[in-house]
């Protein structure tokens, strides 16, 4: 068995017991919530659910990429604030919404691919490149804002965050098709088992000839550009943009990543996991606001559960492992 045979298979069939499990825990959270409130589980309230599960996910599915092949993405949060204010820039400045969302997603696809040449051909860590660029690209938003906020986009716009098709918002659209998209590219492309077994042994990977610096630049792309998408959609959600736009992003779109069962060491994990992740954390967040849970108690809570989910996925794996 190659190394691309063994990572096209291995990563699903370890995956199902654990998907199990995320579902089992979604559906007690569920009953947990509807149990104790009598709003949660409302046809607005699963559509609200819904539209910030996909902003969470349109974010976090490059990242996704990212971490299966072994790397880190910590500059998304700055990507969406640097790429949706100069997307609303763009909009006041012309009056052209289709112009600002070229550019939008243009300067976070290029933000990804700055982050993939220091990775791939300055040899610089993860951590410390995306790190770096997380503040320098803050730097360049708050540069370019100087303090001002931009909003009342044109109605056209808004309807990306705000809109409805068939009683379903934009948004969740967007995620679907992100999804299938995600998934098939990761189960039933030589491009996906590739990215699997970078992840999961770089050396060997490049030994067994895969483009492993061609791959790398890819998924730090996509993520970027992913960010780039998530910050048109956030911008038209809010219909306003300023410097700090995104700046709460990052921990939740690595904690879905995490959550979902992505492992921090690369190759384990997968899309569909992520979008279990986003829309666990998504229904957590939405609960403790319902339930009026003090905001000064809502990370501690939200962290020790992140904490919990990651550590019962990492024994179900470890347990997987020694069978």
């Amino acid at each position: 068995m190659t190394i691309l045979d063994a990572q096209s298979v291995a990563p699903w069939s370890n995956n199902t017991r654990r998907l199990g499990y995320r579902f089992l825990t979604i559906g007690m959270v569920i009953l947990a919530l509807t149990t104790l409130s009598d709003t949660f589980f409302t046809a607005n309230n699963v559509l609200n659910i819904l539209r910030q599960a996909s902003l969470l996910f349109l974010l976090c599915s490059g990242l996704t990429l990212v971490i299966l092949a072994g790397g880190l993405d910590l500059s998304i949060g700055a990507n969406i604030a640097l790429s949706g204010c100069l997307a609303a820039m763009v909009i006041k400045a012309t009056g052209t919404p289709w112009l600002g969302a070229i550019i939008g997603f243009g300067v976070g696809t290029i933000i990804g691919l700055l982050n993939g040449f220091l990775v791939t051909s300055l040899r610089l860590p993860a951590f410390i490149a995306t790190y770096g660029m997380m503040w320098v690209v803050n730097g360049l938003t708050y540069y370019v804002m100087a303090g001002r906020t931009i909003g009342d986009f044109p109605a056209a716009f808004r309807q990306l965050g705000s809109g409805y098709g068939f009683g379903i918002p934009i948004p969740v659209y967007l995620m679907a098709a992100s999804l299938l998209i995600g998934v098939a590219l990761m189960r039933w492309t030589i491009y996906g088992k590739q990215i699997y077994a970078i992840g999961a042994n770089a050396t060997a990977a490049e030994l067994s000839g895969i483009p492993v610096r061609r791959r790398l630049l890819f998924v730090y792309a996509t993520s970027g550009a992913m960010a780039g998408l998530a910050a048109l959609v956030f911008l038209a959600r809010l219909n306003s943009a300023d410097a700090n736009m995104g700046s709460t992003l990052l921990l939740p779109g690595l904690a879905s990543v995490l959550v979902g069962g992505a492992s921090l060491f690369g190759g384990t994990g997968s899309i569909f996991g992520t979008f279990t992740g986003a829309v666990l954390l998504t229904l957590i967040l939405n609960g403790m606001n319902i339930l009026s849970v003090s905001s000064n108690w809502q990370p501690l809570i939200t962290g020790l559960i992140i904490v919990v989910a990651v550590f019962a996925d990492a024994t179900l794996r470890r347990e997987s492992n020694t069978k």
